[in-house]
């Protein structure tokens, strides 16, 4: 029976999971006890023989061959092979429990949309039901062993009571090499269609709910089959498999103590008993025992699924549903709270904290604003500052892709900023009142003419004179940039 713990763990406290730890059903304990005790003895098997049997040149040996094995034995990626294989059984094994097929939705719409409270509207309502439950246990039959172990023939599952002799006849009638499980799912929609032809079933819309919800209770059984019939690859089992038991057989020699009067690194103390390659074993040995226990959970171990228990379960509930509770209602009269249109409903001594705590508004229910935050501003002004923004981005962004097409410093892209701080000098010196300005500036324009032409075919030894031309360049767009960004009022000023 699976191991239920929750309720010793619903509140976290200290050391909540200490007392879990005492646990024997389920427990790590139960499930690795062989494989640690024969550990531990091949461990101490060898300890022995290393320290009483071998002569010095044997021990010199087996000293190397253990420092080796230590050395080489973190090659195996055991955290990361084991990660990923048990992340992908846990998945798994969820999704096979939410696959079960549960008959609750099924009953519900047989009780509410097959009418008649005579004996031929319950055989009806009782005879889809048993066809749902029946068709559920014969899939489980299939991929559990111990509903196998229960049902081991059709003359057991006709003796549960779940078919009749004559449905059994029908049953074995049907030759197919594949699973049948689906007949009585064919049955239960042939059967609908008759009570929808007699009027016990009263539209279309509630016969199509009712198949609906068999289609989705048919492919969950669907599901189960294809789980059982589609392992996780075999090789990526094995891999996980060798890669665990190889690195510990690795360690039953690399782990050793040796002998301290050698002067080995790390062998400085002898301890006889390997601590921590035991609780190493214990982590990475439970942790692939967790793999094979989930791997299927339809066998008979203590946290496989109760396979039989939901058979019970879900065969009383579905009978009871659509047959004693068919038109059983309890008598209708006006709640407590008729007249109250703040309906609070009472407390107990141990939940009264729960009033103490305000009403939960949202994460923003208190966040403050500074009131000159708050007020609406005019959408002309807006306007206008959208504008000058997206104009000033638009020439950030022909400023980048300037810089970004360009093939050398010293190249095109020298000869194109020289040319532009000249003409931005030239623009700026009719402004100027300073003529010695005005002649500097002539022979600055006629030395970057003469550069320009020579600064692409030389690629190196370009001396001082070229450097600080580059650098007036470089200067000359950045005022450019600086320009393009003023305001066009400066503009026709400087004009």
């Amino acid at each position: 029976m699976t191991v239920t713990y929750t309720a010793r763990v619903a509140n976290a406290r200290f050391c909540g999971f200490s007392k879990l730890l005492l646990a024997w059903k389920g427990s790590i304990y139960k499930v690795l006890y062989k494989e640690f005790l024969a550990f531990f003895a091949m461990y101490t098997a060898i300890s022995i023989t290393y320290r009483f049997f071998l002569v010095d040149d044997q021990k010199r040996y087996f000293e190397k061959l253990s420092i080796y094995c230590d050395n080489y034995a973190s090659l195996i990626p055991m955290s990361f092979v084991l990660g990923f294989y048990v992340t992908l059984i846990v998945n798994r094994w969820w999704n096979q429990y939410t696959s079960i097929p549960l008959p609750d939705r099924i009953m519900c719409t047989l009780s509410g949309g097959v009418q008649g409270g005579d004996e031929q509207g319950r055989l009806l309502r009782r005879t889809l039901m048993r066809y749902a439950s029946l068709s559920a246990l014969l899939i489980l039959r299939s991929v559990s062993t111990a509903v196998f172990k229960r049902f081991p023939t059709m003359d057991h599952v006709v003796e549960a009571g779940f078919m009749t002799r004559e449905e059994r006849k029908k049953f074995e009638s049907l030759h197919s090499p594949y699973n049948k499980y689906w007949i009585p799912c064919v049955w239960f929609t042939n059967l609908a269609a008759v009570a929808r032809s007699e009027g016990r079933i009263k539209d279309d819309n509630t016969y199509k709910l009712l198949l609906e919800e068999l289609n989705d209770f048919r492919g969950k059984c669907s599901m189960l089959f294809h789980y059982d019939m589609i392992s996780i690859p075999l090789v990526y089992t094995q891999v996980v498999t060798l890669a665990v038991y190889s690195f510990f057989l690795v360690c039953l020699i690399g782990r050793q103590f040796l002998d301290p009067g050698q002067g080995y690194p790390g062998h400085d103390l002898d301890l006889y008993v390997p601590i921590f390659t035991l609780l190493q074993f214990f982590f990475y040995a439970g942790w692939l025992k967790v793999a094979e226990q989930l791997i299927n959970p339809f066998g008979e171990d203590d946290d496989d699924f109760e396979t039989n228990w939901l058979i019970d379960r879900n065969f009383q509930v579905s009978m009871m549903a659509v047959d004693e509770m068919y038109g059983d209602l309890p008598l209708m009269e006006r709640d407590r709270y008729w007249n109250d249109s703040n309906p609070r409903p009472p407390y107990t001594a141990a939940t009264l904290f729960v009033l103490r705590k305000p009403s939960f508004q949202g994460s923003t229910f208190d966040m403050a604003i500074p009131k000159e935050d708050m007020h609406f501003q005019p959408l002309e002004e807006i306007a206008e500052n959208l504008e000058e923004s997206v104009t000033r981005n638009h020439n950030l962004a022909l400023f980048n892709r300037l810089l970004g097409s360009a093939p050398s410093p010293t190249g095109f892209m020298g000869g194109a900023l020289r040319r532009t701080s000249a003409q931005l000098q030239r623009l700026t010196r009719s402004v100027s009142p300073d003529p010695s300005f005005s002649d500097a500036e002539d022979e600055e324009e006629k030395s970057v003419g003469r550069s320009t032409g020579t600064a692409g075919s030389m690629p190196s030894g370009l001396g001082l004179y070229t450097t600080q031309s580059t650098i007036c360049s470089c200067g000359g767009l950045i005022m450019i940039i600086i320009l393009s960004m003023m305001p066009s009022e400066i503009w026709y000023c400087s004009n």
